[in-house]
């Protein structure tokens, strides 16, 4: 039995969640998330808590168990909570600016590049080199907050570029600076 996928979630009085067949709405504060759920597994909702059970034992069965079980708290911790992901612009003249609801990014590079954020999606930023990208589904708060690390990812030798908050980004050394042949 996944150990995961066996685990109760508890929705808070301020969440609705309406379940037809695989279909899962789930309603709250912040915004309303559906989802359809494998055929390999069933939610029932018992009080103010979902359960997810898997219909047989089979292979696919087992996977889907924890990853639908996991989905659906993410979308009832979403509606309710919110998500959001920390970027950090570490180089010199490096920044980033909000106007209107667009992200502007100077990186280096001969323009500013400009991100728009999807349905849902609020950028936010303190001082100049900290970004804050915050929605209601964890799906596209990840997804952009990695388009946006892609702009300038972290290059290994001086650590200038955009990383998540916390990571740990190697370094290499450079070069030795030996004698050369003559």
């Amino acid at each position: 039995m996944s150990r995961i996928g066996k685990c109760p979630i508890t929705v808070p009085a301020k969440v609705q969640v309406a379940i037809d067949g695989s279909k899962v709405v789930v309603k709250g504060p912040k915004g309303e998330l559906s989802r359809s759920l494998p055929a390999h597994v069933t939610v029932s909702q018992e009080g103010e808590t979902l359960l997810v059970t898997r219909r047989d034992d089979t292979r696919t069965s087992r996977q889907m168990h924890g990853l639908s079980r996991t989905l659906l708290a993410n979308m009832v911790e979403g509606v309710s909570q919110g998500f959001q992901r920390r970027l950090e612009i570490q180089g010199v003249g490096y920044r980033a600016q909000v106007q209107g609801r667009n992200l502007f990014l100077n990186m280096g590079y001969s323009h500013q590049v400009q991100i728009e954020p999807p349905e849902g999606i609020q950028f936010a930023v303190e001082g100049t080199i900290n970004v804050i990208v915050s929605g209601y589904d964890k799906e596209i708060v990840g997804n952009t907050a990695a388009k946006i690390r892609a702009v300038r990812p972290p290059e290994p030798y001086k650590g200038k570029g955009i990383r998540y908050a916390g990571e740990v980004v190697r370094r290499k050394a450079g070069k030795t600076g030996g004698k050369g042949k003559k």
